[in-house]
Order: C-alpha cells, then sequence, then structure tokens
C-alpha cells in the first residue's frame, strides 16, 4: 500500500515537473505581443474604439481584426507608438469612431447632484467619489474624459471641461 502512496506522488511530481517545463518552453509570443499593446493603450475602458475595454481592443489589434487607429483618448501618440510596436503603416485617427479630446475631465454641478449614484456605476476608472443619496465629485486627476458618466445622469449635472494645470 505504502509503495503506491510513493508510485502515485512520484507520479504525479513527474507530470507536474513535465507540465511546468512544457509551459515556458510552449509560452505564447502571441500573449506578451498582446499585453505590449496594452501597455501602450490608455486604459480608459471607455469602449469608443468598439471594444468593452482597452485588453480586448489589445487582442483584436494583434488578430488583425481591428485597426492601429481606433483608440481617441490615446490620440495620435498611441497610433504611432502601436505602428512602432507593430511595424504597421501609421494610420490617423478613425473619425467614425469619434475625435481627440486633448485634457478632458469631467466636473460635475455638485449644487445640482441628486446623489443617484449612475455616474459612479458609468465610470470605468473610479473617478467619481461619492455614495448613493449625497453629492459626488470628480477626482480630476483620475477621470479620463471618457464621457461615459454623462449620459446616465439623470439631471444633466455633469459637463466635460478642459483640464488645467489647477484642477
Amino acid at each position: 500500500m505504502i509503495a503506491a502512496f510513493v508510485f502515485i506522488g512520484l507520479l504525479a511530481f513527474t507530470v507536474a515537473a513535465a507540465l511546468s517545463l512544457a509551459s515556458v518552453r510552449l509560452a505564447s509570443t502571441t500573449d506578451s505581443v498582446i499585453e505590449k499593446v496594452n501597455d501602450l493603450l490608455p486604459q480608459t475602458q471607455c469602449g469608443q474604439c468598439g471594444y468593452p475595454g482597452c485588453r480586448p481592443y489589445a487582442e483584436a489589434i494583434v488578430a488583425g481584426t481591428a485597426e492601429i487607429n481606433q483608440c481617441p483618448p490615446g490620440s495620435d501618440a498611441t497610433i504611432y507608438a502601436l505602428s512602432r510596436l507593430l511595424n504597421h503603416r501609421r494610420l490617423p485617427l478613425n473619425a467614425s469612431v469619434g475625435e481627440h479630446k486633448s485634457s478632458s475631465a469631467v466636473v460635475i454641478d455638485e449644487d445640482a447632484c441628486i446623489g443617484c449614484a449612475l455616474c459612479l456605476q458609468a465610470c470605468p476608472v473610479d473617478a467619481i467619489l461619492g455614495a448613493p443619496s449625497y453629492m459626488h465629485t470628480i477626482i480630476t486627476h483620475e477621470c479620463t474624459g471618457c464621457e461615459l458618466c454623462i449620459a446616465p445622469c439623470p439631471v444633466d449635472c455633469i459637463s466635460l471641461v478642459r483640464k488645467t494645470p489647477d484642477n
């Protein structure tokens, strides 16, 4: 009986070692390219590119199902970086997905805010501070200006503004 346990233990150890070695040797280079592309994207998770976030967009770029010019928050700088990384021709920003809004953020008219918390749920980067039934405010340096919080606001107290050095 003890011999069977020892045999099964050694067999399990051998299989685990073989799988570990195989995972290192057979690691996908596609995953590392996806990570590099994802690292170049602005991580706004805004969905303007047509994908639910930056990672799915990066996967689509690497798979060849999306062009490198579908990220308005990333602007020409991101398109240029992606073209260099992927050895792809440089493209202008695809106007059908939106336009780059340089250094934009949203502000909440705190006097008009009713604390519905719908903007909290919509913000992909958690740049809104508040709680249900209480006034909300924007953490400006965290806000990416994606505008996803504007549409759900029932009292239209959220607007887009250009960031300045003091906000």
